[in-house]
């Protein structure tokens, strides 16, 4: 398994009570197979609509620091101390874990 059939996704409630949809995994193209692609992303969803997406360092076969990453947005989201922003998640991104 890897990123590319297995994103990690987790629902984070924010502080105003909103919920954001955080996604980490290789993005869907319509135009390149997602066996070509390594490109590992963090996107993020509210109100059915896409907020936010910035592209990590992690490759697609590195699930256990996906899962990671993610539970630091979902935490930073739910504590206010980050915002459902590409700004804010570009630090997050561009660390190893």
């Amino acid at each position: 398994m890897s990123l590319r059939t297995n994103p990690v996704e987790r629902d984070a409630t924010l502080p105003d009570g909103s919920v954001v949809r955080v996604r980490v995994g290789v993005p869907d193209d319509s135009y390149i197979a997602s066996k070509e692609l390594d490109t590992v992303t963090i996107e993020l969803y509210a109100h059915g609509e896409h907020v936010a997406a910035v592209n990590t360092v992690l490759d697609a076969d590195q699930e256990s620091e996906a899962h990671a990453l993610a539970q630091e947005i979902v935490v930073g989201l739910e504590s206010g101390t980050l915002t459902p922003t590409a700004g804010a998640l570009e630090p997050l991104a561009d660390s190893l874990r």
